[in-house]
């Protein structure tokens, strides 16, 4: 009898489990339910899919993610496992033919779209079905606190309840605060479920903010010096996203687009292009990703802040599935707050809410709102800021984030704190940091001297200050819990109780700022010729086999496999699979082209 271990092998070439995997398939292998929350590229899916090939019976995967759906099972088959998808882009023949085959038992693992549960057919489908197992992906959805609230998931818990035995079920996200995991619990319907959580953190991904003057000669900078990686490129509106996209187009680099906008067909095509590497760039709005298996993506630059911390991070864990180091960016300026809380109050709540939900929702919104924002212009550590946002443990500095790599000084800022202050207590607690900005500097504005502004006794007291200076210090205020803002149509400043006692010099405020430091030009680098190495010829390859058999290169081989390929060198069909990520049928498929390729490269090197 296989165990799990064998399968892992067989079939997905591993020969040891990740954090997690192994506690997650014993639970689900005893009957028992679980809750498991892994980051992007901890490996979720190996959790559901080795019990599942246990199992006497067929495991269904509901998923909101028709792109992840195609991709799972397109996966699954290049490792030899039976599976299919039922969703809205199968065709009425190809619907049924699946059922059919479904239902004479030829598939192991179902994928369906949640809205597909509660279908005649489907639900006739189940009833001959030995079911043994039932799992949620991207179980955050059936929570309305979570950012990718789906109502269809609220149907979940009555189909499980529809089932005549009910199955052991499972219950799988990347991101989850305490309040959706509750909602989990709850709308699931999960019976005493074991919770894993193997904590938020990814090693592997640099975090980085920066808030360039000039965001497009920033995005050039940055897309330059990481030319020949495929990298996502997000925008907050659709606008921004073709602007975004000609600008890269202009310079020479090779991108394409992705956002509602856009016709089904044009949308597939693109994206289609950047999955199978004909574009290396995907500049979208948050419509592209979700359910996006590409393992290659070497960066993800945010052009603008997003709403919330959540959406940020599973945005940004986009790249480097593959365990490859890679680059989360993000280039921040405030009107990227404007913008989102414009967003936040034009945008659809849903309508099964009572008008308090909804209010409570919008509220929520807007305190993560403010709580990305802290994100975009904290001087601690960033890695340590998003840990703590989703209840992990985390060191305040992690040496692989922007802030942690600049060096800083602390400096008393008490004197200009209490300018600020008082000008905010003066004008009555009435403006925002625009026009707050503009009497501290003395400004001119017309609608500054038709309110006799100018008569303040703090007008004018800080004209020395640049307004870009004005607005750090206030973020820096209301981070520290001096000031807040409050929402409406025009965001207003308020006094915290804290503040009056740094007003009558009861008490300092020192803060961390980054250390300005001479820049000294570096010898420029001489050119190199092209390289021409093992793992170059090694992608090359997975390309041309890729391109043959019209899949996506990483269903082929991941980065990670090749560069193991490339430190082991196997000489023959055993040692390959010693490679991690070569199980039986790729090691059938595709071993006697990959390793002629390495025995053709040694022998050219040993002739040099």
């Amino acid at each position: 009898m296989k165990t799990k271990l064998d399968i892992l092998k067989e079939y997905f070439g591993h020969s040891e489990f990740k954090e997690g995997q192994d506690e997650v398939i014993d639970c689900l292998l005893s009957g028992r339910d679980v809750l498991c929350i892994m980051p992007t590229g901890a490996g979720k899916s190996v959790c559901y899919q080795i019990p599942a090939l246990l199992f006497e019976g067929v495991t269904i995967v509901i998923s909101p993610l028709i792109s992840l759906m195609k991709d799972q099972v397109g996966s699954l088959r290049q490792a030899g496992i039976s599976a299919a998808y039922i969703n809205s882009t199968l065709s009425f023949e190809q619907h049924n033919r699946v059922i059919q085959a479904a239902g004479q038992g030829r598939y192991k693992i179902i994928y369906v779209a949640p809205e597909r549960l509660t279908t005649e057919d489907f639900l006739r489908l189940c009833s001959v079905l030995k079911l043994s197992m039932i799992v949620i992906d991207e179980a955050h959805c059936v929570s309305q606190w979570g950012q990718d609230f789906r109502p269809s998931y609220l149907k979940i818990k009555d189909f499980i309840h529809s089932i005549r035995v009910r199955p052991t079920v499972g219950a799988f996200t990347a991101t989850a605060t305490g309040e959706v995991k509750a909602d989990i619990f709850k709308l699931l319907g999960l019976d005493n479920p074991l919770l894993v959580s193997t904590g938020f953190d990814r090693q592997n991904l640099f975090f980085g903010v920066e808030r360039p003057k000039n965001k497009g000669a920033a995005l050039l900078k940055l897309v330059k010096q990481r030319r020949g990686q495929s990298g996502i490129v997000y925008c907050a509106t659709r606008k921004v996203t073709e602007e975004v996209c000609a600008l890269l187009n202009e310079q020479g680099f090779s991108a394409t687009r992705y956002h509602a906008g856009l016709s089904d067909t044009e949308r597939k095509a693109n994206q289609e292009d950047f999955v199978f590497d004909r574009r290396q760039i995907m500049v979208a709005t948050n419509a592209f990703g979700m359910g996006i298996d590409k393992s290659n993506v070497g960066y993800v630059i945010h052009y603008n802040m997003p709403k919330s911390l959540e959406s940020y991070y599973q945005e940004a864990g986009r790249a480097g599935r593959d365990g490859e180091a890679a680059d989360c960016i993000l280039l921040y300026s405030p009107q990227d707050v404007r913008t989102n809380r414009f967003l936040i109050e034009r945008g659809e709540i849903n309508s099964e809410l009572s008008d308090e939900e909804r209010e409570a929702v919008r509220e929520r919104n807007q305190e993560r709102l403010r709580l990305m924002t802290f994100y975009s212009t904290t001087n601690d550590c960033l890695r340590a800021y998003i840990l703590k946002y989703f209840g992990d443990k985390s060191l305040s500095y992690c040496g692989k984030c922007s802030n942690c790599l600049t060096k800083y000084e602390k400096v008393d800022i008490t004197v200009e704190a209490q300018k600020i202050l008082s000008c905010i207590k003066r004008t009555g607690e009435r403006y925002g940091r625009g026009m707050l900005c503009d009497i501290l500097r003395g400004s001119k504005n017309k609608r500054l001297l038709q309110s006799g502004l100018d008569n303040q006794s703090t007008y004018g007291i800080m004209k020395d200050v640049s307004e870009k200076r004005l607005r750090d210090l206030m973020s820096s205020l209301e981070q520290e819990g001096y000031i807040e803002t409050e929402d409406g149509e025009y965001p207003i400043i308020k006094l915290m109780p804290k503040s009056y006692d740094l007003m009558r010099g009861n008490s300092e405020l020192v803060l961390r700022i980054p250390k300005e430091e001479k820049k000294e030009k570096l010898p420029k680098k001489a050119k190199s010729g092209t390289q021409d190495t093992l793992l170059d010829r090694l992608k090359q390859l997975r390309y041309e086999i890729a391109s043959r058999e019209h899949v996506p290169a990483y269903m082929i081989f991941t980065n990670a496999t090749l560069s193991d390929m490339c430190v082991k060198r196997p000489r023959n069909k055993a040692e390959l699979l010693d490679v991690s990520g070569v199980g039986m049928a790729k090691q059938a498929r595709y071993g006697t082209d990959f390793l002629e390729l390495i025995r053709d490269y040694e022998a050219e090197q040993l002739t040099k």
